[in-house]
């Protein structure tokens, strides 16, 4: 909603919510680590599946809403004024026609999101790591399986995790190719 709301809507701090936005992409998540890890423990979220996820959805966010608000730029502007000219309300507009036609956007935003939170390791090693392994990610435990052998060379169970954590990722990008290529087309810039 976001991404709809920069894209389409002048407001005198819109830009300066966008910059926002972008900084969240400039800068590397990694300096929040510390202040981000005490508000988590204040809040009784550390080691937990919820505390991830939050910290997953907001170092997400502003990717998601680069993409997308280059994408809603790009949707014509007659379709939002039909829909409004027909009774639809700006609400209405945005659910009934305008996220419907943002689906390729949505799509590759999904996928990257999907293909950078799956093999990721810092914040879960950070915020879940020490527990007592009911909150684990897959690369905590692959990393766990890396550890456990020490001095063994357990190659063969080692590259089995590895494959089944590389499969979803590879079947999600194989169903999800021609919306992947149609979502980045889509958005781009066009010069």
């Amino acid at each position: 909603m976001a991404a709809y709301v920069l894209a389409r809507y002048r407001h005198p701090w819109g830009r300066v919510v966008q910059l926002l936005f972008l900084a969240g992409l400039m800068l590397p998540a990694q300096l929040a680590m510390v202040p981000l890890f005490f508000e988590l423990r204040a809040l009784g979220l550390l080691e937990t599946r919820t505390g991830l996820v939050l910290v997953y959805v907001a170092n997400g966010l502003p990717f998601a809403i680069f993409i997308l608000t280059a994408f809603f730029s790009e949707l014509p502007r007659s379709l939002q004024e039909a829909a409004v000219i027909d009774g639809c309300s700006e609400s209405g507009v945005f659910w009934r026609v305008m996220l419907p036609l943002a689906r390729p956007g949505l799509i590759t935003v999904a996928i990257f999101q999907f293909i950078g939170l799956w093999k990721e390791y810092f914040f879960a090693f950070m915020l879940v790591g020490g527990g007592d392994g009911t909150a684990r990610t897959l690369p905590l435990a692959l990393a766990d399986l890396a550890i456990s052998a020490q001095y063994r060379s357990d190659q063969g169970m080692l590259f089995a995790g590895l494959v089944i954590v590389t499969l979803p990722m590879l079947a999600a990008y194989i169903l999800m190719q021609g919306h992947l290529v149609r979502g980045i087309a889509a958005g781009a810039v066009k010069g």
